[in-house]
């Protein structure tokens, strides 16, 4: 028999964090005690967390207006809020097939019964580092075809693949298994400023239960996306990407920022073989 997931109440939880930055009812007051904390740290990190999420609904929409991209996997899913990128992905057209990826057993709870729609949405378990081997295993294959486009979003993900070099391997990795023409998003929690990196790093850390990362600098951030191909306007703060009439746009501050951008897959961007499931 399949044991069920015990949720621990007294310990914070990296998902239900950013629930209650998000304005969410799913949180407890562990939750909310360790957000208070980051609050104290970087007051920004409520309208950063609000500026990731518009970000990936923002760029999902332009990818499916725009590139008319029909196929969608998220990774780092969190808890499921009001909107999710299947919702604006299916506006644009009914044929938008959604594959959502989380390692969290409570985000996969939640989301496999808010979410999933038979031949339209799956919740699948995977984190950010398992992209490649999910985009070609068979439990995303019953609703992503690798041979067509794909938009692989990666959006406040990127933090938790530890290493210098870590995230740079899984977008490569990803890249290399997909077709030309398609995009991957990706972003994460930066500063400026070595102390809050440290302090921040610490407490998200601890929220994590050992599965984290590390927050990072712009500079540290950069060479991620090497050698993909940034679209326009190329890596930001994300509230200056395309921000439209998007009421979170403007300046980001050096403290606390989410930075990352939109790169397209063309042919020869990655070499065969480079990173892939080494």
């Amino acid at each position: 028999m399949q044991r069920s997931h015990v949720i621990d109440v007294a310990a914070p939880n990296l998902a239900r964090m950013n629930n209650y930055l998000l304005g969410g009812k799913d949180h407890y007051p562990a939750d909310r005690r360790a957000g208070e904390q980051l609050l104290r740290i970087v007051p920004q990190a409520r309208d950063v967390a609000q500026a990731a999420h518009r970000f990936l609904l923002r760029a999902t929409s332009h990818l499916a207006r725009e590139h008319r991209i029909r196929q969608f996997v998220v990774f780092g899913t969190g808890l499921p809020t009001q909107v999710g990128v299947h919702q604006i992905a299916q506006s644009v057209s009914a044929r938008c097939r959604v594959v959502y990826a989380d390692d969290d057993p409570l985000v996969l709870t939640h989301a496999r019964a808010l979410w999933e729609q038979p031949r339209r949405t799956l919740v699948l378990h995977a984190g950010p580092a398992q992209a490649a081997e999910l985009l070609t295993g068979p439990a995303a294959g019953v609703l992503i075809d690798l041979a067509l486009p794909v938009a692989v979003l990666f959006v406040s993900a990127l933090q938790t693949v530890p290493g210098p070099a870590g995230p740079q391997r899984v977008l490569e990795q990803t890249a290399g298994v997909l077709a030309p023409g398609s995009l991957v998003a990706a972003s994460q929690p930066v500063s400026e400023d070595p102390k809050v990196r440290q302090r921040t790093g610490g407490l998200l850390g601890e929220a994590a239960g050992g599965r984290w990362g590390q927050v990072r600098s712009r500079d540290e951030v950069a060479p991620f996306f090497r050698p993909l191909r940034p679209l326009a306007p190329g890596l930001v703060d994300v509230r200056r990407w395309r921000p439209g009439s998007d009421r979170t746009a403007g300046g980001g501050s050096r403290l606390w920022a989410e930075y990352g951008g939109v790169a397209m897959v063309q042919p020869g961007d990655v070499p065969e073989g480079a990173w892939l499931f080494s």
